[in-house]
Parts: structure tokens; sequence; C-alpha cells
């Protein structure tokens, strides 16, 4: 038993494995605590840690024979008070933060038993400090005090334990090892859930080696740095002050002082004036020999005073003497006033710049004090630079401006938002796995509980669209009378150009005195090589208005040359970077129309470009065709005017028509759906099953059904800005660009084995988005055939007949039924088969298709699509030839 009987003496491995069974079980007790409750414990056990400040601190020194009783008690007072008063409104138990808009609860658990190691330096508050935090958070705590101050620490572990169980804590939640070895101590570190080490650094080494989570220290080196712009009274007597406070044994406090050589000899007689003794050579010799112990540090000169230490040396000094100052030029390991000396000694650097000061820092804290503290004093006004650069150089985790180091290190004596601590961590520079000052948040574990949420959508066309057979001269009226426009730069293809499409632009440009050019050099498939030239035409012509006249190649490529004239900066691979969410994309796309308002106008009745925030580019020296997608990218003004598509030709009307088919088919089934892109897309497929045979067949003798089909396009270009669009148009990109194929045309090849593919009920991989909560692509393909008029007595029924409708609107408009109809030779398309499937996975467009496809899938897909009836026709006879051999 141990004092007053009342404590079983723990001196062995056997007793603290019954130890640790106790502390264990009282803390699975005091976790069942409330907020309340521990409060109320920890105000106790605070407020009688105070109360034994001044009998704790005696004890300290009389047991240690180190340091000041007047500092410790300090120490103690800082210990419970601080801790206290930062602590007290903390919440620790429960739930201790709460976001019920976005579903987010964070949930406090102890961490469970805290090993805690107490350094001889400051073996009474530094056990107060822990038992406190352990208490604070619902721990139990076990205590290896060091052997040379075991009976101090232990009173005060003792002073707090019989106060928190008369406040309502379990009995034994704080224990102690009585006679600390180092099998014992090891024993302990394993045992713990975590482990508070404060000592030296093969102490710090064994906890962080023990195999559990611990929190250590590094030693400290703080070099402190008199600028010349300083207060020398105030950096002087600062450091004084700090040095002095218990003999120095703050890691901390200073060990050097860097000052440049305009105010050293002030300096020098500020420090001399207020009580501290330089050495002269031959003492300077003599205090070497004593701080250095076989290479190590002197033990006994840790925590005494300066004139002890001058005695020890064999020198004589004034008996007031405070600290004991040697001028010395080596930062070099081998000079021991360059170590961390624990005592009242300082070593004195003179140095001519700052820029030499932080080299001599950066040193003193490589060889030493990695992770720790450094100092600086200059005036912070005019001085930021300096201060900055201090900032940068410095690898420690507490950079002190104009203050005492031993005080300012803890915190919140001369800093407000430092938390308290006398554990302060040195991060990875020092060996430690924490940086900042120890406190609460470190002895919890927080679980988060976070509930399913649904991030916010939108829907967004862009400011003007304009629709109506006709409408362009009134449209164009706007850009003079309503936004006062000067020069028009027109982008279109060579077609178009020399066919007079751009005419009704231009004349209409003319009759409003607005000079504009024409850049007419768009491909079929718009190159960045031409987007580029296009660019820097702009660049010399310096439009304040853009206006692309023709389908989504022009109208893509033109979006690009905006971006290129507005910020030449800007690199094509940022832009064209793949994203998971468009809000979230690591590319920011640079603000648009700074310099140019933009206007769309379209030829063709498909691409939906006029109203979309995307732009489909090809890199001619790779061949890879890039969909760049940016709502900076969406036009100003969008004007659809069906006389400019009344002469499209069949084959063009034909692919146009299929692709905006598709990107309302997209739009409708993408896992961003809405309600307000479902409507748009119902709509656009309506107008298209509809009016495309008529345009396809009557062409210029149908303005109804081009009419029409033009509202489609556009319709359905809205619905899948917001909704995007699916692995169908991934892989027409690719098909595309492979095979020189209109891309129209490839949506129509793959668009069936997509929507077979995208209505399995239990697909391989769901698509991942919040508001897509399970696979019901066939649904909402069968909600589309339900709108079309298309029957079945299933939904499985009413998604066949909708791929047959989808044929027989195909073969109406003369698009072939394979991919090897199209002349694309069978041994090249499977020896390219790979990379193709590859590139499509990798598309933009592949996010959001409700159905998340594997490689392997895409390139079924394409080799359906390549034989059509045929493969299904081999698949078929194949199974036939197993379900033989098997019956067989």
């Amino acid at each position: 038993m141990g004092k007053n009987g009342k404590y079983n003496i723990i001196d062995t491995v056997d007793k603290l494995k019954e130890a640790l069974d106790k502390v264990r079980e009282a803390q699975r007790r005091f976790a069942t605590y409330t907020q309340e409750q521990v409060d109320k414990i920890f105000l106790a056990a605070a407020t009688a840690a105070n109360q034994a400040r001044i009998p704790l601190a005696k004890m300290a020194v009389e047991e240690t024979g180190m340091g000041v009783v007047e500092d410790k008690v300090i120490k103690n007072h800082y210990a419970s008070e601080y801790i206290y008063n930062a602590y007290k409104n903390v919440k620790t138990c429960g739930v201790i933060e709460e976001d019920k808009a976005f579903g987010i609860k964070k949930i406090a658990e102890p961490v469970g038993i805290v090993a805690a190691v107490i350094p001889t330096t400051n073996p009474t508050s530094t056990a107060i400090f822990k038992t406190l935090l352990a208490l604070k958070t619902r721990n139990g705590i076990v205590i290896s005090p060091h052997p040379r101050a075991k009976n101090c620490t232990i009173e005060a572990s003792r002073i707090v334990l019989e106060a928190a169980v008369k406040a309502g804590a379990p009995e034994g939640i704080i224990a102690w090892i009585d006679v600390p070895t180092l099998e014992i101590t090891n024993l302990l570190m394993k045992e713990a859930d975590l482990i508070l080490a404060t000592g030296g650094p093969g102490l710090v080494k064994a906890a962080y080696s023990s195999g559990k989570p611990a929190i250590g220290v590094g030693p400290g080196n703080t070099p402190a740095i008199i600028d010349d712009s300083a207060d020398i009274k105030l950096a002087v007597n600062s450091i004084i002050h700090s040095k002095t406070f218990d003999n120095g044994m703050i890691c901390a406090s200073e060990q050097s002082v860097i000052v440049l050589d305009k105010v050293y000899n002030k300096v020098k007689e500020e420090f001399r004036n207020r009580g501290c003794y330089f050495l002269n050579d031959k003492e300077l010799d003599k205090v070497r020999a004593t701080i250095d112990k076989d290479g190590n540090l002197n033990a006994k000169i840790v925590g005494q005073p300066a004139v002890k230490i001058a005695e020890m040396a064999g020198i004589t000094v004034p008996a007031d003497t405070r600290i004991l100052i040697g001028e010395v030029e080596s930062v070099d390991p081998a000079e021991p006033f360059a170590w961390e000396k624990l005592s009242p000694i300082l070593a004195l650097y003179r140095v001519k710049t700052f820029d030499e000061a932080l080299g001599k820092a950066e040193r003193l804290i490589a060889d030493g004090g990695y992770g720790h503290t450094s100092s600086v004093y200059l005036n912070v006004v005019t001085e930021q630079e300096k201060l900055k650069a201090f900032s940068e150089r410095m690898k420690t985790c507490r950079i002190l401006v104009n203050t005492p180091s031993s005080h300012g290190g803890i915190g919140d004596l001369y800093n407000f938002k430092l938390a308290p601590s006398l554990t302060l961590g040195c991060g990875s520079w020092g060996g430690n796995s924490v940086s900042d000052n120890v406190g609460v948040k470190h002895l919890i574990n927080i679980k988060t509980v976070a509930e399913r949420r649904e991030n916010m959508l939108w829907f967004r066309a862009p400011q003007k669209v304009y629709i109506k057979k006709g409408c362009l001269p009134v449209a164009l009226d706007e850009l003079k009378t309503v936004l006062g426009k000067k020069k028009a730069f027109i982008v279109t293809d060579s077609f178009l150009y020399k066919n007079g499409y751009t005419k009704a632009v231009t004349n209409k440009l003319d009759e409003m005195g607005i000079t504009h050019t024409t850049f007419f050099e768009v491909e079929p498939d718009p190159s960045l090589e031409s987007a580029k030239k296009g660019a820097a035409a702009m660049l010399r012509f310096e439009p304040d208005c853009i206006i692309a006249v023709g389908g989504g190649s022009a109208m893509d490529a033109a979006k690009i040359m905006w971006v290129l004239y507005e910020h030449p900066e800007v690199d094509f691979m940022d832009m064209a970077m793949r994203f998971m969410d468009i809000r979230k994309r690591v590319y920011t796309f640079p603000r648009m129309g700074e310099k140019a308002y933009f206007v769309a106008i379209p030829t063709t009745a498909g691409t939906g470009s006029e109203v979309t925030p995307f732009a489909v580019i090809t890199d001619e020296k790779t061949g890879i065709k890039y969909p760049l997608a940016d709502y900076e990218l969406l036009p100003n003004m969008a004007i659809v005017d069906a006389d400019l598509m009344m002469d499209m030709p069949k084959g063009l009307t034909a692919a146009s028509g299929i692709d905006a088919m598709t990107h309302a088919l997209e739009a409708y089934v993408s896992m961003m759906a809405t309600d307000y892109t479902d409507g748009l897309a119902l709509k656009a497929l309506k107008i298209i099953f509809e009016y495309l045979p008529r345009a396809y067949e009557n062409g210029a003798t149908d303005p109804e059904a081009r009419e029409k089909m033009a509202n489609a396009s556009t319709i359905a270009g809205m619905a899948f800005a917001n909704a995007f669009l699916g692995v169908c148009h991934s892989m027409a990109h690719k098909l595309g660009a492979f095979y020189h194929l209109p891309h129209g045309v490839a949506n129509a090849l793959m668009i069936n084995e997509v929507i077979r593919f995208n209505a399995a009920e239990a697909p391989a991989k769901m698509g991942t988005f919040p508001q897509y909560d399970h696979p019901h692509a066939l649904e909402r393909y069968a909600e589309i055939a339900d709108y079309l008029g298309i029957k079945g007595r299933s939904n499985t029924e009413k998604v066949n007949n909708l791929i047959q409708t989808i044929e027989e609107l195909k073969a109406k408009v003369g698009i072939k039924k394979t991919i090897r109809d199209y002349g694309i030779d069978e041994k090249e398309f499977l020896e390219r088969l790979d990379e193709m499937a590859e590139q499509a996975f990798d598309d933009q467009c592949t996010g959001s298709n409700p159905r998340f496809p594997l490689i392997s899938e895409i390139k079924e897909m394409y080799l359906n699509a390549y034989y059509g009836e045929l493969r299904l026709q081999v698949r078929n006879e194949a199974a036939m030839t197993c379900e033989d051999e098997a019956t067989a």
C-alpha cells in the first residue's frame, strides 16, 4: 500500500498489469460521463492543483535539486489555471460539432489509457498538465515519473486524482508508477492506447518505437535574433526574463542570441547592466569544459544558477550574476555554447547582416532544435520583409516575435491564440507526430457522422436565346442599339463562307456600321492549330464581339479562339483536364467576356453548341478529340434562325438530327438529369421523331420541319448543357476521331448499344453521383417510350421497342447499320480497339453516364456496333454449342 495505505505500490511489471486493468475499467465507466459531469471534475482537479502549487514547487526543487521554487510555483499555477481557462468551455464529450444543413456531426470519444512520461525538469507542472487533459477528455492516465523526481510527481498526481474522485470521477482513473524502471515504462507504453512523452530524445524515441500512437516532443535549441531595428531594452530584458526563468529549464528558452553589428555594443551593454556576466577567453574555455561531459550536456548544470555553474567551472563571478554569456563565432556542434544548455548560459554571436543571422539561426536549429522554437526581435511595422524571411527560413513550429521564448513558446502568456501547453510538438522536423502545442484535441478520437446529401444543382443557359425563322437581322440589331459593339470577328468554315452563308450577318453589320472580318479556316473536325490561328487573327483585329456562324465545328472552334484571345496565357491541356464535378475541377477556367461578347448562330440542327458550355476540339498532333466543358464557354447570345438551315444536304440533316436525338436521350438518363432538363429532353425527342424524317426527305420545301428541327436541336442542347451526356458521346468522340466519321453518324452507330448497356438492372458498376440512388436507366428509357407513344407490356419490352424505333428512324434517314458498313477495315479496327476503348473511358462525357463502364465493356459495345447482328448471331451460336457440350 502507498501513502496513508490507500494506493497499491506499483514497482513490478505484474503490479503494473493489475493497475492497468483497474485504470481501464475506470476509464470504461468514465467514458459514459456527460460533459457536465466531466467539467465538474475538471474544475475540481484544477482547483486542487492550483491550491497545492507552492508545496509542490518546494517538493520539486528539494527532490531534484534543480530550478527555482518561485518559478516552479508559476509553472504549477500556469498548468492548472491556464489549462483550465483554455479548455473549460471546450466540448470533449458526445457531439462537439454539428452542421444540420450539410448533415455533418462530429462526436468526441476518449482514446482510452494515456501513458504519460514526466520529465525531471518540470516534474509537477507537467503531471498537472497531463492529468487535467486526461480528465477533460475522459481518458484514464498512468504516470511514469522520472526516477529523480518521482515523489513530487506522484504527489501532484495524487492531489489531482483525489480531487477528481471527490467530484465524481471513477476510483483509479489516475495511476502512477512508484518505482520507475525501463522495463516497467516500456510495458506501460506498449499497453497504453496513447503515449504522451515529455523527456529526453532516447525516451521519446522509445515511445515512438513502442508500436502505439505517441505524441512526443523534441529538444529545443532556440536561437534569438536581435535586429538593428529592435527595441534593445525590450529584447534584452525579455531574453533575460526567459533565460533565468526556472534557471533556463524550459525547453523553449533561448540558447543563443544573434545580434546585428550595428546594435551589438548596445545589446552587450544592456545585458551587462542587467546583471549578466561576459566570459573572457580563459573563462570561456572553462565553461565549455563544464558544459561538455564526454560529448554530451553535463546533467549537473541543468537548472542550476549562474553563480553555481561558474563555481563548477572554477571561475569567480559577482554573486548577483544572472546569466553567463559567451561571445563565440562557431555554430558547429563542436562548440558547446551552440548546444541546448537548459541553464542560464547563453551564446552570443555578432553578425554583419540579417541574412547572416538567418544562416546562423538555421544551423543552430538544424544541429539541435529542429521543429521546436525560434525567436526574433525587430520592428514589426517597418521590417515585415525581414519577418517574412525569418518565418520562411526557420524550420520551427513556434516562431516568436518580440517575446521571451520560455513564456511565449508555452502559449497564452505573451500571445493569445497559441494554445497553452507544457508539451510542445516539433512536427516532422523534430521527429514528432504533431507540430502544435499539445492540448485536448490530441487526446480524443473524433467520429464523423456524415448523412447523405445531394449537392446543389443548376440550370444555366445563354443570357439571350432568340428563336424564329427570319429572326437573325432583328436579333443582330442589339449589337449596335443595345450593346454598342464596334468590331465583330466572324468565325465560320470555308464552305459556308464561299456559299454566302455569312452574308446575312455581314450585310447587317455593314448596315449598322460595325467593322468586321471573317476567319473561315475551321475544319469539319476543328483542330487546336486552327483555333490558335484564329485567336492570333483576333489579337490583331481586337474585336469587341465574336460571331460564330456554322455547325458545331465553327462554334466550338470559336469558343476556343475566344478563350485564347481573352487569355493568351492559358494552356490547352489544362482546359482539357478531366473533372468529376465541374464545380470542383482542378483547373479554373478564366473569366470570359471581358474583351468580347460571344454570339452563336447555328446553321445546322444538331449540335446545340449555341446554348452549351461545351467545345470539342482535336489535337492535330495526337489525333485525340477533346471535349472541353466549362460554363465560361457558354455563349452570351444564341440566334436560332431556320432560314440558315433550309439547304442542309441530306447527309448533314441525318447526322445532325441523330446527334440531337442522342443529346436528348443521354440527357434524360444522365445521373445529373433534373426536372428542369427532363421536359426539354422529352420535348426535343418528340419533335425529332416526328420531324426529322420530313426534314430529311423534303428539305427546303418543308420549312416547318426545318424550323422544328432547329428548335429541337437547341432544346436538346439546353438539356445536355445542364444534365450532361454519357458514354455514347464518349465512344462517338473517339470513333469519329479514329476513323473520321461524322459525329452524328458515330452517335447513331453506338446509341442502341449504349441503351442496352445502360438498361441493365444489375450493372457491374453504377455511376457515382449523390442524387443517383439506384440503377434506374431502364425505367427512364421506358418513360421516353411512353412519351413517344411506344407500347410494351413491361419496361424491358418498351425499351426494346424504343431501340427498334430508333433503328427505323436511322434507316429512314440513311444511316447504315454497322461501323463495318462504313468501310472501316476489320483488321485495323481490332488492332486499334484497345486504345480507342481506353480513350473513350477517359472521355469527359463518361462521368455522367448512369452505368459506370469498364473498359472491357466499352470494347464489347464497340465490337457489337462493328459487327451488328452478325456478332449477335455468332455469340448465340457459341452459347448453344456450350450448352450442347454441357449436356453431352
